[in-house]
């Protein structure tokens, strides 16, 4: 044993001896768990993508860690302590004699309230999902940027590094674990143009780096980010898709689609244009980022452990998962339309998780495309000057543009939109004709008094329609729709079922 791990031992010995101290391990690091305070050591190891074989490098860790994940989550988050051997030899936090170890002091949180735990129970909603990607695109807006170039180049080495893990123990068939990688080398050749010209224009930068459920809890139902790699710059300097595709992954491998799209599609619009035309990288991204989780488990196992079993489970759901994503099926258009209350968004959004690619589709809609045109927040109101014949012409050219940079990455989306006008349902059609992609268009039909009644019920929403405005629409000249109309006087999960059946059939 040497100097620094015997010393090591009689910390960590002192530290538990305490009545009502829980201490925690992983491989580089021991916390200690006392009332509402935390102590997070480094221990001394010495990997090969870390080294905290001295006191000196544990320390700056310590400073490294506070520095990269005090700025997203200060209520965690506090300062480096030293711990001290006093002249009795007793051990002492922020004692007053020679400093012998350092930590990180932190605010004890509620460990059942990181969002894997949520997940694994199912109780992720829309709410939290969407805070997420506040909190995640805040993080990113924050990041310094970083060498792009080395970036991309080294993510053949991820790939080829994700191979040799997953054939530790020969628990994946090697055909398989050479399938995997030969789609995902293909795919990076594709995609490598697009991703050193997102390198050149800032989107690379110094992130999370380990951005899982686990190292994300809710602190009075807000979603906080901690745990960020402080280890190895190089480790966490990556593209922010590549960051976010960890969280969307993660939610994907909990059986949670509608928390993943809502996830997706919140942090496209929270942040710039450009990263529309980055969703051809997702499918890598998250390919990547399950298969380094499926050989984190397998490196987990241990001969004789009694959770072998289901760490081998878990290990083949992330390879699994990383095969599936790495070969997504070919995009469609959704186009959905209908007068003012007929439910167009609420379906919209309870629909996108289920259409493919994983994670679902990306729901571009008329009247938060609207606002944004006339530069006002989603819930302001505009005068009806902005609802002229050719400012919805307008409207739904801005629609169809940003579809197309959307389907030419390879994926979906759904358009929400009333679709009253001929011409607007032939732009639909071109789009899709000349991106090759099948269209299917919904028009949701409901009665003037359940319409009405919806839009009675509405609170801080895009739409400007008003119960009069619905009252008006009654006298549209629709014309042959042409679409699958669709009865949405009922509930959520019959309109949801009756379109769903309509795309089914439009296959």
């Amino acid at each position: 044993m040497t100097d620094n791990s015997a010393t090591q031992q009689r910390i960590f010995s002192a530290l538990a001896a305490h009545a009502g101290v829980k201490r925690i391990d992983t491989h580089a690091a021991s916390v200690f768990l006392d009332g509402a305070r935390a102590l997070k050591i480094k221990r001394a190891v010495k990997f090969p993508f870390l080294d905290y074989s001295t006191l000196e490098k544990r320390k700056a860790a310590c400073e490294e860690e506070l520095r990269i994940n005090r700025p997203h989550a200060p209520q965690i988050y506090h300062r480096v302590v030293a711990i001290t051997e006093e002249p009795d030899g007793s051990v002492q936090v922020e004692g007053r004699g020679q400093p012998i170890e350092y930590a990180v002091l932190m605010s004890r949180f509620d460990e059942n309230r990181t969002l894997d735990h949520f997940a694994k129970a199912g109780h992720l909603d829309a709410k939290v999902a969407s805070s997420m990607a506040d909190a995640i695109a805040a993080s990113h807006a924050a990041a310094t940027s970083a060498d792009g170039e080395a970036w991309v180049s080294s993510i053949p080495d991820l790939i080829d590094g994700n191979s040799n893990g997953l054939r530790s123990g020969d628990h994946v068939p090697a055909a398989e674990i050479m399938q995997l990688a030969q789609a995902s080398h293909a795919t990076f050749q594709r995609i490598r143009p697009l991703l050193e010209e997102r390198a050149r224009r800032g989107f690379v930068r110094r992130c999370h780096g380990d951005l899982h459920l686990a190292n994300i809890v809710l602190i009075e139902q807000q979603p906080v980010l901690f745990d960020a790699i402080e280890f190895d710059a190089n480790m966490a300097t990556v593209d922010v898709f590549y960051d976010l595709a960890f969280t969307l992954m993660d939610l994907l491998e909990h059986g949670q689609p509608l928390a993943a799209n809502v996830l997706l599609n919140r942090y496209l619009a929270a942040t710039s244009p450009e990263n529309l035309g980055a969703l051809g990288a997702l499918p890598l991204f998250m390919s990547i980022r399950a298969a380094i989780r499926a050989q984190v488990a397998l490196a987990r196992l241990k001969s004789s452990h009694p959770d072998d079993a289901d760490i081998l489970h878990q290990a083949g759901r992330y390879f699994d998962l990383a095969w599936a994503l790495i070969q997504p099926p070919a995009p469609r258009l959704v186009a959905v339309g209908g007068l003012s209350g007929t439910g167009k968004t609420v379906l919209a959004r309870a629909l996108a998780p289920t259409v493919a690619p994983q994670p679902g589709a990306v729901v571009f809609r008329s009247d938060v495309m609207r606002k944004q045109l006339f530069g006002v927040a989603d819930t302001d109101r505009l005068p009806p000057s902005a609802y002229t014949p050719e400012l919805a012409e307008r409207v739904y050219a801005t629609l169809a543009e940003r579809a197309r940079q959307v389907l030419a990455q390879g994926h979906s989306v759904i358009l929400d939109g009333v679709f009253a006008r001929d011409f607007e349902r032939d732009a639909c059609d071109k789009l899709a004709r000349e991106c090759r992609v099948p269209l299917t268009g919904l028009f949701l039909v409901a009665d003037l008094a359940t319409r009405q009644a919806r839009i009675g019920d509405r609170r801080d929403d895009a739409s400007d329609a008003t119960q009069e405005v619905a009252a008006l629409q009654e006298h549209y000249n629709i014309g042959q729709i042409g679409w699958a109309a669709i009865d949405a006087s009922g509930t959520q999960a019959q309109t949801l079922q009756r379109c769903q059946d309509a795309i089914t059939k439009s296959r």
